[in-house]
């Protein structure tokens, strides 16, 4: 009796550590399945080309195939067998939302407003999983840079539409976690611009852009700087365009680290046969630019691009 005892606790002990190597195994197999990934980019612009040949590049040691369409040329067929479709602007995931069979959807270089209004509600339809990499940056981080390259101003300047209240009242909280505080007026879509600014620029001593395409469009950028210069109050933008366009300086991801952020997503989503989408969020990498002759003009003598990024990288 004690003999088959033993033999059955051995038996046990097998079955119970091949049980175990087959889980490994299958869990290893799952992990490594190839999946086909559509990288939807809004049109054939340089920083969309970008993003996409970054993620690429990513995930050229994985077992996943990524392919490339434009949102003009975006059908159902386009998304046979994906498993993700990569948005990259708005216009991509517009083109998806349209679409009633497509695969869950990961949207990058959106707005968190457009995203949060209408974006997210549209891309789930039928409880599909979404999620979203931000064009802007977060407040806080925005919010730290001004402390570190502005320590003398004390309002801060916002014009929007009124589709931006809701982000406006988190920075109004934020500022005055800091002791600033928030000088913002909306303006309405059939509105002249330079009105409002003014309201604005009377009483802030820096103006901050944020991506409101009603606000900063390139029929109303050089506008609104020679507006601010005028006040002698600097404007902090939210992409190196706006810095060569005329902002002293501004806070951005680039295409290629947005590219890389993405791609780190895509490695852990995808496990197997299911696609887990982290939750929405800001860039995890940044970088910022400085207008040097804008700098001189307005009598601003900043640190460089560097020791500002270290800073606030040591911060966060």
């Amino acid at each position: 009796m004690t003999s088959w005892l033993s033999h059955r606790r051995v038996e046990l002990h097998r079955i119970v550590r091949l049980g175990m190597a087959l889980a490994c195994l299958a869990m290893v197999s799952a992990q490594a399945v190839a999946a086909r990934l559509a990288v939807v980019l809004s049109d054939d612009s340089a920083p969309y080309q970008e993003v996409y040949q970054v993620i690429r590049a990513h995930l050229d040691d994985t077992p996943h195939e990524v392919g490339r369409v434009y949102a003009e040329d975006l059908t159902a067929a386009s998304l046979n067998d994906m498993r993700l479709a990569i948005a990259v602007g708005v216009r991509a995931a517009e083109s998806l939302a349209a679409l009633p069979d497509r695969p869950p959807v990961l949207a990058v270089l959106v707005p968190r407003s457009w995203y949060v209004k209408t974006g997210r509600a549209r891309l789930s339809g039928g409880g599909r999983s979404v999620s979203a990499i931000y064009l802007d940056q977060p407040f806080e981080r925005q919010v730290r840079l001004i402390r570190q390259a502005f320590p003398e101003v004390r309002r801060v300047g916002v014009l929007s539409s009124a589709e931006q209240d809701a982000m406006l009242d988190e920075l109004g909280e934020i500022l005055r976690a800091h002791r600033l505080s928030l000088v913002r007026q909306t303006v309405a879509a059939d509105e002249r611009l330079i009105g409002p600014l003014e309201n604005v620029l009377s009483e802030a001593d820096l103006l901050l852009a944020v991506p409101d395409p009603l606000v900063f469009n390139r029929n109303t950028a050089q506008s609104l700087f020679l507006t601010s210069y005028r006040y002698r109050a600097p404007v902090l933008g939210y992409s190196r365009s706006l810095t060569r366009a005329g902002a002293l300086l501004s806070l951005h991801s680039s295409p290629a680290q947005i590219g890389r952020q993405t791609a780190e997503w895509v490695n852990s989503a995808i496990q197997g046969v299911t696609v887990r989408l982290p939750p929405p969020a800001h860039p995890a990498y940044f970088s910022i630019s400085i207008n040097e002759q804008v700098a001189r003009s307005l009598g601003f003598v900043l640190p460089s691009e560097t020791a500002l990024e270290k800073r606030l990288g040591e911060e966060h």
